[in-house]
């Protein structure tokens, strides 16, 4: 008997463990999009151009990109709860900045840490609820645990938009004011993490005195095999475009919806891109069944559709087809986001899976990059609407080729391994 009641106390203990990692997960990157809804009330702030808001973004990105290629290993070889600590207080650090900030240089600093501790956030607390899935105290299954982190990072990243809009929509101080509960939040996550008790297993890899090497922070990308290099390329594809086109709404969408519909405040922007997010990843779960040819080529077709439908709409202002467009922009973002990540896993095998999944998440990066350079560049010479209605066009041309040779490659037809 008080044997049982030592397994279920630990048993409860560990189940505690992965709720509080999982809080940390969301509110750690609930301040990476937040301030998408603002970027408008910055520019006419700080009297900004288009390229400097999608210059902040792109830095932002960069971040997070930086810390992908150099720490992403940093979790296996000092524990993720010290990484997670760490990083949760630079976000903090960051949030602040950006709360603070006078100028863009300040926010531009503030926004890279949170870029950086974004990212790092993502890996180690999905490092941490594998260790304590695999424990077998939770109920946490291991072979769940990539699904659960992923909704829960979503959703941080959806409910910081929410934020960020109503605030900008309704508080006084907006610039300063949305930043007060991811704050607080983030406070709460530290608190949480600087307590929480492991298990023995995970808390022996925790405390393993860091043994960093020069090495463990070169990027780690990998290529596959020369048969499957085509296949591996339509695969990266999808991320770049997918990444690309939630990017135009993250950081360009201040600027173009107050020319395409009549009530574009910050709460409609925020709502929107919340919307992407958490339907791209409901999407994700229900289309998991689907051949993956199918829902590759049906995501990027929805994508391609929903950015002519961008372009009818900077002409016609119709509200209708703006929450059309934004629909088929959240099911296309996640069928893409679904297919190559399937896809990935059927070409990598156990030696390069790392590699090729870091190669895949860098590629994607880029994606929501280069293109926002350019559309601030092509904003600040010729406007706004023209920038848009470039990029639009290149998306829909791009993304057909993705998508019909997606679909009529054999690799992507072919049955997965049992």
């Amino acid at each position: 008997m008080p044997q049982s009641n030592t397994w279920q106390a630990s048993a409860a203990a560990m189940q505690a463990s992965a709720w509080w990692v999982g809080f940390a997960l969301v509110v750690g990157v609930m301040g990476a999009a937040l301030i998408s809804p603002l970027y408008a009330l910055y520019q006419q702030a700080w009297q900004l151009r288009a390229s400097d808001i999608s210059m902040l973004y792109v830095l932002y990105m960069c971040g997070g990109l930086c810390a992908l290629l150099f720490l992403g290993r940093l979790p296996d070889r000092i524990g993720f709860q010290r990484v997670l600590l760490c990083f949760l207080l630079l976000t903090l650090v960051g949030t602040l900045i950006s709360m603070l900030a006078w100028n863009l240089p300040s926010l531009i600093v503030g926004r890279f840490m949170v870029g950086v501790a974004s990212s790092l956030i993502t890996i180690s607390a999905t490092t941490g609820l594998t260790v304590l899935a695999a424990s077998g105290s939770t109920r946490l299954r291991p072979q769940r645990v990539a699904m659960v982190a992923s909704f829960l990072n979503v959703l941080g990243f959806g409910l910081g938009p929410l934020i960020g809009g109503m605030a900008g929509q309704w508080l006084p101080q907006p610039l300063m004011m949305a930043y007060v509960a991811p704050l607080v939040l983030g406070c709460a996550g530290v608190v949480a993490i600087a307590l929480l008790k492991l298990p023995q297993s995970a808390s022996q890899a925790a405390q393993l005195p860091g043994r960093l090497q020069w090495q463990d922070c070169q990027p780690r990308l990998t290529w596959p095999q020369r048969e499957d290099s085509l296949a591996f390329i339509l695969t990266c594809g999808y991320p770049f475009v997918a990444f690309g086109v939630f990017g135009l709404y993250a950081s360009m969408a201040p600027l173009f919806l107050q020319q395409m519909i009549p009530w574009s405040g910050p709460v409609v922007i925020g709502t929107a891109i919340a919307v992407i997010l958490l339907v791209s990843a409901f999407i994700q779960l229900v289309a998991a069944r689907l051949a993956l040819h199918r829902c590759g080529f049906t995501g990027m077709a929805l994508l391609v559709t929903s950015n002519g439908m961008l372009v009818v709409n900077l002409q016609m202002g119709s509200i209708l087809l703006f929450v059309l467009g934004v629909s088929l922009t959240a099911l296309g973002h996640g069928m893409c986001m679904l297919a190559g990540m399937t896809m990935v896993g059927r070409i990598a095998g156990p030696d390069n899976r790392a590699g090729m999944l870091s190669t895949y998440q860098t590629i994607g990066l880029l994606g929501s990059m280069l293109p926002m350079m350019a559309v601030g560049w092509i904003a600040d010479h010729w406007g706004i609407q023209v920038a848009v209605t470039v990029f639009a066009c290149f998306v829909m041309v791009l993304g057909s080729v993705l998508g019909l040779a997606f679909v009529r490659h054999p690799r992507m037809r072919a049955k997965p391994e049992a």
